[in-house]
């Protein structure tokens, strides 16, 4: 059973590998030549990006959010929380980042993971580093910008993210407002004391990435789709210039511009990463594109509203405005430092 499994494993990758390759000629093929499109149209160009980047996209989010499903059969919330126990300030801010892009969790498990990581001592901005990377740097996001953007611009968000996480934990438990945690969090014990995941074999940890993949995708693919129709509109119909005038790097607000929009958006990596790419090849300035994306995906409203059950109005004020400053100087800083030299 185990051989069949790599076997069936192998042929996959070279499968996945042939039609990625050929991806380009095939979506031209049924744009030019099944479709018969008039060349260099709006509508053209709108439609051969769509039916691009959607296979291209789903590509390589199943092939990473399997390896990804794989990595995350070795961790637990139990494991995670252990890890940090005990680690000094700066330490467990960098070990709370790192944790939070390779485990599973999202902003909707701030509840029971603050529980969890107060019941054992861990400092509050230890907590918090982690809470920021958790959803901020996940593997959609970094499966769709090396699609859309490459390696350096991936490398890029997820150096950035783990600087905006780190700095944000670290100042924030240095401003010591434990106080400002709601006072029955500190009464609660948490309910995952001892629940450690069972030890897998090989082929438990395969199903586990290819259960990742059904779940995640199952429940991201039509962010996806939508995500891409609105860049594909904006493809072929936003003019080159517009958006380079507003959100260019010349224009000193382009950075806070970008933050206000993205806040209040609800989406996720999956469907805010296609609009992001087009608006850095209408001539959005990367940092501009980069403080829009980490805002929406970040320190989106929906998050908000979920540490409001844990925490006071203050401390998720101040939360708010330590995030929002690191993400403006991330967006300052590539937009007139980073590609100035």
């Amino acid at each position: 059973m185990k051989t069949k499994r790599i076997i069936t494993l192998i042929l996959s990758l070279i499968s996945w590998v042939i039609i990625y390759h050929y991806l380009k000629p095939i979506s031209d093929f049924i744009v030019d030549d099944v479709f018969k499109m008039k060349a260099e149209t709006h509508l053209t160009e709108s439609v051969r990006f769509f039916i691009f980047e959607v296979p291209k996209v789903l590509l390589l989010l199943v092939l990473i959010i399997f390896l990804v499903g794989i990595v995350r059969s070795y961790f637990s919330a139990e494991k995670t929380r252990k890890a940090l126990e005990g680690k000094p300030l700066f330490v467990g801010n960098i070990m709370a980042s790192l944790l939070g892009i390779v485990t599973p969790f999202c902003s909707c498990s701030a509840i029971p993971l603050f529980l969890g990581f107060v019941e054992a001592g861990i400092p509050v901005g230890v907590t918090f580093s982690f809470l920021i990377a958790a959803p901020m740097i996940n593997e959609v996001a970094l499966v769709m910008l090396v699609g859309l953007f490459g390696w350096k611009v991936a490398l890029i968000y997820v150096a950035t993210g783990l600087i905006v996480a780190i700095s944000a934990g670290y100042i924030l438990e240095k401003l010591k407002l434990q106080k400002y945690v709601a006072d029955w969090v500190f009464t609660v014990k948490s309910q995952q004391n001892g629940l450690e995941l069972p030890q897998l074999t090989f082929n438990d940890r395969i199903i586990a990435g290819l259960t990742s993949v059904k779940e995640i995708v199952g429940k991201i693919w039509i962010y996806v789709l939508a995500g891409i129709a609105i860049g594909a509109g904006a493809h072929g119909y936003v003019p080159d210039d517009f958006l380079a005038r507003v959100l260019g790097a010349d224009n000193w607000y382009s950075v806070l511009l970008a933050i206000v929009v993205g806040v209040p958006l609800y989406s996720n990596a999956a469907g805010i990463i296609p609009i992001v790419s087009v608006l850095i090849e209408k001539g959005v300035s990367l940092g501009t594109a980069l403080a829009f994306m980490m805002s929406v995906i970040g320190l989106s409203l929906p998050e908000i509203i979920i540490l409001k059950k844990v925490l006071k109005w203050q401390l998720i004020a101040v939360f708010v405005g330590v995030v929002a400053t690191g993400i403006i100087i991330v967006g300052y800083v590539f937009n007139y430092w980073v590609f100035a030299v």
